[in-house]
C-alpha cells in the first residue's frame, strides 16, 4: 500500500500558477473568435443631464462600423437590470437602472448609445463622433445633501432621494441604556468612497449561434450561473436553457465582479441583432467611472459607557450613499452586512441601528472586499479607542472589559437579527498580537520619545466578521431573491483520476489548488491527479459563485461532501471485488483493504475500471463514481482576530510611516497556509490603502476628479512594511473542517488599526480623529491647529 501524507495544512505552492505567470492564462481579451466585432459604449460627461438629441449619422457612416444604437432600438428587447437583494423587510424605492440611458442621464459614465466596428479603434473612434446633446441639471454627489430639502432629485420613484429607511436593533432599550449610562462618546464618520481597481477591467465576449438559437457569454464575472438567470429571466428575451455563461481567468475583482452590468446585455442583444461576435472591454477611465465603486457611508454614532469602561448601548444613523440607482444586492450591503454587525467583538447590551440608502449622481456603490463589515468594524473600533481616550484608559483594557468570552458562544448580538456567531476566543489573539509586539515595551518607547518630539503611535484593531454567507433562509430575509448554497460535483474517472467541478469561482485565491488538496485527501490520491473545473454554467451544476469569503466553508464543504457519497460506493465495491462483507473493507490511502489483512486490497483504480465496466459492482447498484452535492449550511461562520500597527507621523510634513504591521488572526483551520498568509497579506494593504491613501471624489456637478492612476492613489509595495502574521485556530462547528474564510479579513482589520495609530500618534497633542484617507496634508492640518 502507497502512503501519502496529508496535503490539508501543507503550503503547496499553487497549481494554477505557472500556466498564469508564463502568460499561458486565458483571459476574456484573449479569447478570439472568427469575425469578432467590437463594442464601444458612448458616455455622459455629465452628471445629471436631459437628453435632448442623439445623432448617431457621422459614427454610422464611418467605415468598419456596422451599428450604432440607442435606448431607443432596445426599448423593445431589453428589460432595466434589476436589483437582486432589495433591503430586507422594508419599503425599497428601486427605480428602473436601463441598460441605456433613456430621456435622462444620472451620472458621469452613464451609457447613452453603443457602436459595433470590426475593429476596436474603430469603434472607439466611432463612438466619439456620437453627437448628443444636453440639458443640464443640478446634481447632488453628498448624500448628506442629497437628502435635504430642495435636493435636486434623480428619480421620481425614489422621493427625497431615499431608496430605502430600514433599522435593526431595540430603540427603547437602547434609550433606557443612555439614560443610564456615566459617560457617553460622540463621533461623526466618513468612510470613504473607493474604487476597486482589479488588475483587469470587466467586458464581455458575446456569441449567438443561429443555427442552435444558443447565445455564449465569455464574461469577467464572480458568480456566472446566477448572471445567467438574471439576464435571461429578468433582461433578455433568451429562454435560460439557450443561454451559456463562462467565466474565463479573472485578473481580481475584489467584488466589483459580482453585480450584473449594462455591457452584458448589449453584447449578447447586438451579436444576435448583427449575426457575429461581439467584444468590449472596458478601458480603465471606463472601470473609474462606470464599474461600481465601494463604501460611501456618512455614520453619526453615540456610544454609552459606565466610568469602569463598560459598554452599555450604541446607536447608529448611516447614509449610504448608493450612486445614481440600485446596484444588484447594494440595498443589501449596507443593512444585512454593515448594520446587523456594528456590535462587533463585544457583549453590547443594547443597539439601535439607522440605515437611510440614498441616491446622488455618482457611480453606483455596492460590494467592495469586506462588504458592509469594514464599515462597521471601523466604526465600533473607532469608537472603542474613542471611549478609551476618555476615560483615560488603555484601549487594550477597554477591548478586554468587553469582548464576548468564550463561554458565550454561540453568541447572538442583541435584537440585530444577525445569526449566533459560531465560535471565538477573542481575548486570545489580542493577548498574542500584545506579546508578538512586546506592546509594553513599545508604550515605554512612545512615552519616551515623545519627550524628543517623536510621533509615534500604536493602533489596535480587534474584528470579528461574518463569513460563509448563507444560509439561503437567512439570507433570503435579508432581501436575496436566490438560494445560497453551493455546488459540488465529482467524478472518479475509469483510470482513477478525478474531475472535480465546483460552483465557486476562483479571481485569485488558489481554488484549483485547495480544492485540489481537499478532494486529494479524501481520495488519498496526489494532487496531479486531481482536477479542479469551474466557470462554466455549461458543465457544472448551479452554483453562487464566490465572495463573501464562502468558498471554503460552503464551497469546500459541498466538495467532500460528494466525495463522502462516492466513498461509500467505493467501499461497498470494493468489498464485492474483494468476497467480503462491506463492513469488513476499509478505505485509506487511495486503496480499499480487508480490515487486519492490508495485503488483501484493491486501489482506487482498479475499483472506479471495475465501476466503469460495470462488472464487480454489486447487484443493483449503478455504474460509474460520480456525485453531486448542493451544500446549504446551517448558519454563517465568524472569524476573528487582532491587528496592532505601529507608525511614526513626520510632525514637519504629516507623513506617516508605517514602522511596523502585526496580525494575530484566528480564520479556523487552513487548507494552505501560504495561501493563506497571500489573502492576508492582500487584505492588510488594501485596507492601508484605504486609511492613508485611497478615495474617490467628485466636484458639485457630478464629475469624477479621481477619474485615473494619476488621481487616485492606491499603495505601493514601497510604502508598506514587512506583515508579521500569526494565528490561532478555533475551529467553527459550522464548516467540514472547521474553517472560517479569510478573503476579506485583512481589510477589514487594518484600516481601523492604521487610522487609530495615527490618531494615538497624536493623541497628547489633543488631536481624537482624522477623516479618511489620512493624507499628509490632513495631518499637516491638523498639527497646525490651536491646542
Amino acid at each position: 500500500m502507497v502512503t501519502t501524507a496529508p496535503l490539508v495544512g501543507q503550503s503547496v505552492k499553487r497549481k494554477e500558477d505557472p500556466r498564469l505567470l508564463t502568460g499561458n492564462g486565458r483571459y476574456l481579451d484573449d479569447i478570439r473568435l472568427p469575425n469578432t466585432h467590437h463594442m464601444a459604449v458612448r458616455r455622459s460627461p455629465y452628471g445629471h443631464a436631459n437628453i435632448l438629441s442623439i445623432d448617431t449619422e457621422a459614427a454610422a457612416n464611418l467605415p468598419g462600423v456596422v451599428g450604432v444604437f440607442t435606448a431607443e432600438d432596445l426599448k423593445d428587447s431589453v428589460k432595466p437590470l434589476p436589483c437582486g437583494m432589495p433591503a430586507g423587510g422594508v419599503e425599497n424605492h428601486l427605480p428602473p437602472h436601463r441598460v441605456l440611458a433613456q430621456d435622462r442621464v444620472r451620472y458621469v459614465g452613464d451609457a447613452v448609445a453603443f457602436v459595433v466596428a470590426n475593429d476596436p479603434y474603430i469603434a472607439h473612434d466611432a463612438m466619439e463622433l456620437i453627437d448628443v446633446q444636453y440639458q443640464e441639471l443640478p446634481a447632488v454627489v453628498d448624500a448628506a445633501r442629497a437628502v435635504e430639502p430642495g435636493a435636486p432629485q434623480l428619480h421620481d420613484e425614489a422621493p427625497g432621494n431615499i431608496c430605502m429607511h430600514w433599522t435593526a436593533g431595540n430603540k427603547d432599550d437602547t434609550d433606557a441604556a443612555f439614560a443610564n449610562a456615566e459617560v457617553v462618546v460622540k463621533h461623526h464618520i466618513y468612510n470613504q468612497r473607493l474604487i476597486p481597481n482589479p488588475l483587469e477591467t470587466r467586458g464581455t465576449l458575446a456569441n449567438y449561434d443561429a443555427g442552435t438559437e444558443e447565445t455564449t457569454l465569455w464574461v469577467t464575472s464572480q458568480l456566472p450561473h446566477v448572471h445567467k438567470i438574471l439576464l435571461s429571466a429578468f433582461v433578455l428575451d433568451i429562454p435560460e436553457h439557450k443561454l451559456r455563461l463562462i467565466a474565463p481567468e479573472i485578473g481580481g475583482a475584489f467584488g466589483s465582479k459580482i453585480f450584473l452590468y449594462a455591457d452584458m446585455a448589449l453584447t449578447a442583444w447586438a451579436s444576435k441583432h448583427l449575426g457575429v461576435p461581439v467584444k468590449f472591454v472596458e478601458t480603465r477611465m471606463e472601470n473609474y467611472v462606470a464599474t461600481q465603486h465601494g463604501r460611501d457611508q456618512t455614520q453619526d454614532i453615540e456610544l454609552a459607557a459606565r466610568r469602569d469602561g463598560t459598554m452599555l448601548g450604541l446607536r447608529v444613523k448611516s447614509l449610504a450613499n448608493l450612486g445614481a440607482y440600485p446596484s444588484t444586492i447594494a440595498p443589501g450591503v449596507v443593512t444585512a452586512l454593515f448594520g446587523r454587525m456594528v456590535s462587533g467583538a463585544y457583549r453590547i447590551p443594547a443597539i439601535w441601528v439607522e440605515v437611510d440608502g440614498v441616491y446622488t449622481n455618482t457611480a453606483m456603490v455596492d460590494a467592495y472586499r469586506g462588504a458592509g463589515r469594514p464599515e462597521a468594524t471601523y466604526l465600533v473600533e473607532r469608537m472603542v479607542d474613542l471611549l478609551a481616550d476618555e476615560l483615560a484608559m488603555d484601549p487594550v483594557d477597554v477591548r478586554r472589559k468587553n469582548f464576548i468570552p468564550p463561554d458565550a458562544f454561540p453568541y447572538t448580538p442583541p435584537d440585530l437579527g444577525m445569526l449566533p456567531y459560531d465560535s471565538g476566543n477573542y481575548a486570545v489573539t489580542l493577548d498574542r498580537a500584545l506579546n508578538h509586539v512586546n506592546y509594553s515595551a513599545l508604550r515605554a518607547q512612545q512615552e519616551e520619545g515623545r519627550k524628543a518630539g517623536r510621533l509615534m503611535g500604536i493602533g489596535i484593531s480587534s474584528y470579528v466578521e461574518v463569513c460563509g454567507l448563507a444560509p439561503s433562509s437567512w439570507i433570503q430575509k435579508q432581501g436575496w431573491g436566490g438560494p445560497m448554497y453551493e455546488s459540488a460535483e465529482i467524478r472518479v474517472l475509469p483510470t482513477g483520476k478525478i474531475s472535480a467541478v465546483t460552483g465557486s469561482l476562483s479571481h485569485g485565491q488558489g481554488h484549483e489548488t485547495t480544492f485540489a488538496q481537499i478532494v486529494a485527501d479524501e481520495f488519498g490520491v496526489g494532487m496531479g491527479d486531481v482536477e479542479i473545473k469551474y466557470g462554466d454554467t455549461a458543465g457544472a451544476p448551479f452554483g453562487m459563485g464566490t465572495y463573501g469569503s464562502r468558498s471554503l466553508a460552503v464551497g469546500g464543504t459541498a466538495l467532500q461532501k460528494s466525495a463522502q457519497k462516492i466513498k461509500e460506493k467505493i467501499l461497498a465495491i470494493g468489498a464485492n471485488l474483494l468476497e467480503v462483507a462491506p463492513e469488513d473493507v476499509e478505505f485509506d490511502h487511495g486503496s480499499v483493504s480487508v480490515k487486519g489483512a492490508p495485503g488483501s486490497s484493491k486501489t482506487l483504480a482498479e475499483i472506479a475500471f471495475a465501476a466503469w465496466l460495470n462488472t464487480g459492482v454489486p447487484a443493483g447498484m449503478e455504474a460509474g463514481l460520480e456525485a453531486t452535492t448542493y451544500y446549504d449550511p446551517p448558519s454563517c461562520t465568524f472569524p476573528f482576530g487582532t491587528h496592532i500597527c505601529v507608525v511614526d507621523v513626520d510632525p514637519d510634513t504629516g507623513h506617516v510611516d508605517i514602522i511596523r504591521y502585526v496580525a494575530v488572526d484566528d480564520v479556523g483551520p487552513v487548507v494552505n497556509p501560504m495561501i493563506v498568509d497571500g489573502q492576508l497579506e492582500g487584505g492588510i494593504a488594501q485596507g492601508i490603502g484605504q486609511a492613508l491613501f485611497e478615495g474617490a471624489v467628485y466636484d458639485k456637478f457630478g464629475y469624477l476628479l479621481t477619474g485615473s492612476m494619476i488621481d487616485y492613489a492606491v499603495p505601493r509595495a514601497s510604502y508598506l512594511p514587512n506583515f508579521e502574521l500569526d494565528r490561532t485556530v478555533t475551529p467553527s462547528p459550522i464548516s467540514a473542517f472547521g474553517s472560517k474564510g479569510v478573503g476579506e479579513a485583512g481589510t477589514i482589520a487594518s484600516t481601523p488599526a492604521v487610522a487609530n495609530a495615527v490618531v494615538d500618534a497624536l493623541s497628547h497633542l489633543g488631536i481624537r480623529d482624522l477623516q479618511m484617507p489620512i493624507t499628509p496634508q490632513r495631518v499637516w492640518h491638523a498639527l497646525q491647529q490651536p491646542k
